[in-house]
């Protein structure tokens, strides 16, 4: 005869079967998780060609070249989270080191007045683009564009094409100086990336930026006034530009009209890989660093690979469709599942 009860030990294995099935699941669902994994994947790719991808030296490297990239990309995951973005940051970046510099070499402005003078750059750039995108009605995509090109114009017009130098020695100090064999440019962003992470989980701006990105009707009827929301993400990322344009400066010691070229596409690569959506509404400062993390280990890898350098350019360009079509299939599963 066929027992007619379940034994009690089966019971006890069944539901520790389903508690670890559901840790499993709500592990995985953390979208966080899901970026991390390739990042895991990459580095262990990238150390089995050649061990020296691991190498302290080479790891410090990493994080020092990831730390210009990062400054931006957080205030860009703040304006991405609003439903906006901007494409002109690596002109922005490069402007504000030249306006910088110039303050300090030609003019004899002290530090902090020179430092305030780039920022104040950043700010300006970013409230043209919220005028024309917020009251002209002029799509993000064209005002930003046409940004780049106006600031690396007047970048060059200021610079003439050529290096601004020698910077003051407590720039120059500053910016060669490796505390914790990184940067101070590192430390900087780490600090950075702390304070944006609690302000978007923790406060009500934070919770504005999502309402807004989400649907700007529905935030709109709750009180919230998205112009006011895009504005102040256009003049964050504006100012994120201007301070990582100037840690470059300090940490070349000379004020470049190349610094910030190319950078643009970069950060919206990384941020939209670590799971901030192009459309809005979602993302996070954790995610968009493994992002950022991610692309600055496919450029290191493939240079420790020594592979040709132009790789480099292809796998961004790849990487970057990939992670926007991601995004377009997550939006679609959740519109599904909705």
């Amino acid at each position: 005869m066929t027992d007619s009860f379940v034994k009690p030990e089966t019971i006890s294995e069944r539901q520790t079967s389903q508690t670890t099935g559901n840790l499993f699941r709500r592990v995985f669902a953390i979208p966080e998780v899901g970026v991390l994994l390739p990042l895991v994947g990459f580095i262990v790719i990238f150390y089995l060609i050649n061990p020296a991808f691991l190498n302290p030296d080479n790891l410090a490297a990493m994080v020092r070249a990831m730390s210009f990239i990062g400054v931006i990309a957080l205030g860009q995951t703040f304006l991405l989270i609003s439903g906006a973005f901007d494409l002109s940051v690596g002109s922005v970046a490069g402007l504000s080191a030249i306006v910088c510099s110039a303050l300090m070499v030609r003019y004899h402005w002290s530090i902090p007045a020179a430092i305030l003078g780039g920022l104040a750059t950043g700010a300006v750039t970013g409230l043209i683009n919220s005028f024309a995108v917020l009251k002209l009605g002029v799509p993000a995509f064209i005002t930003t564009l046409g940004m780049l090109n106006i600031a690396k114009g007047v970048d060059y017009l200021i610079s003439k094409g050529y290096t601004i130098y020698p910077l003051p020695d407590a720039v120059n100090q500053f910016g060669t100086a490796e505390p914790f064999n990184t940067s101070w440019s590192f430390v900087i962003f780490v600090i950075m990336a702390v304070i944006f992470a609690f302000v978007l989980a923790r406060t009500s701006y934070g919770r504005k930026l999502y309402a807004v990105g989400g649907n700007p009707e529905v935030a709109r009827l709750a009180g919230i006034s998205p112009a006011k929301i895009q504005l102040s993400g256009f003049v964050l990322v504006g100012m994120c530009a201007s301070l990582s344009g100037m840690l470059l400066m300090a940490r070349i010691v000379t004020g470049s009209p190349t610094i910030g070229f190319g950078w643009e596409l970069n950060v919206i690569a990384g941020v939209v890989i670590g799971g901030v959506s192009l459309f809005g509404g979602s993302g996070s400062i954790p995610g968009a660093i493994i992002g950022l993390t991610i692309m600055q280990v496919v450029t290191n890898g493939l240079v420790v690979a020594k592979m040709d350098p132009y790789w480099q350019t292809v796998a961004i360009g790849l990487i970057m469709i990939v992670a926007v079509a991601i995004d377009i299939l997550r939006r679609k599963s959740k519109t599904v599942s909705l």
